[in-house]
């Protein structure tokens, strides 16, 4: 159904509105990143385009964009709207005497929507992570936003057939986002042809790797996942500290529950209060 949706959507734009955002988010140009052969994508001549070419370029089909022209598009659809000009390298710097040569400053190229759009459709690609088609890559306790991608290949002017590019773009965290990341196999073997299921699983690995390299803090307000049969069920620690041993066995029923002390009183819980862990972990209650 993201198809025909997609179409109508395209539809209510129009030509001239749909082709104007395109190329505010830089599509069909060169990012100018600093990087050899990079290409422009293809996109249809305004003068080319009718209803069928106008449905096909609303849902992706019959264009082409490149990873990192998708990378900034996303990154200005959840910075609050600016898009920025793209760079490998932040600094030059000379390697005996440790001084800076050369900087690349953050450059705004223009802003293409507004603040309150971006804050929308970060809540949208978290939405896609909690309740969607990128559950997979779900972390909990960490704001996770993303998109899934499933787009066919052609050869000699025809699309091929079970040939996909499975994709997922991804935000982290989706409120305040310090990365985004892309992750796209192509042609993947022995897997439904479903990027939910492909790229996803792969990605949430990915994603935790860069949580830890930014010292991304959890946070408490992410949207909670709709669970499926076989998700690992999470539940918060309880706050016992200063309660009767005897007041606290329904409190921690979900756990398996190691007592140290001799006393009645419960002093510290480890791990501490409102970490989330699976249901049959262990929690250790010390009492005095």
């Amino acid at each position: 159904m993201r198809n025909p949706g997609f179409v109508k959507l395209g539809e209510l734009l129009g030509k001239d509105r749909l082709f104007s955002y395109l190329h505010k988010f830089g599509f069909g140009n060169k990012t100018g990143i600093d990087l050899e052969g990079e290409g422009s994508g293809i996109l249809f001549k305004e003068k080319d385009v009718h209803n069928l070419e106008l449905a096909t370029t609303a849902f992706g089909q019959g264009i082409s964009v490149t990873p990192i022209q998708q990378v900034r598009a996303v990154s200005a659809v959840v910075n609050g709207g600016y898009l920025l000009k793209p760079y490998i390298v932040k600094d030059i710097v000379d390697s005996r005497t440790g001084t800076t040569i050369k900087s690349y400053k953050k450059k705004v190229l223009r802003k293409v929507i507004s603040n309150k759009t971006s804050k929308t459709m970060r809540r949208a690609l978290e939405n896609v992570v909690a309740k969607g088609g990128g559950k997979a890559a779900y972390i909990e306790g960490y704001r996770v936003g993303g998109k899934t991608g499933t787009a066919q290949k052609q050869e000699n002017g025809k699309y091929l057939v079970g040939n996909y590019i499975m994709s997922f773009m991804s935000v982290v965290p989706a409120n305040k986002p310090k990365a985004v990341f892309y992750l796209a196999i192509d042609n993947p073997k022995h897997t439904p042809k479903l990027s939910s299921y492909t790229t996803t699983p792969i990605a949430r690995r990915i994603l935790l790797d860069i949580i830890d390299a930014l010292n991304i803090k959890p946070q408490k307000s992410e949207i909670p996942k709709d669970l499926e049969w076989n998700d690992t069920v999470y539940v918060s620690v309880p706050n016992i500290n200063g309660k009767n041993v005897k007041d606290v066995k329904d409190l921690l029923k979900d756990f398996n529950v190691i007592y140290s002390g001799k006393g009645n009183t419960v002093y510290d819980v480890s791990p501490k209060a409102g970490t989330k862990i699976p249901t049959g972990s262990s929690v250790r209650v010390m009492l005095n």
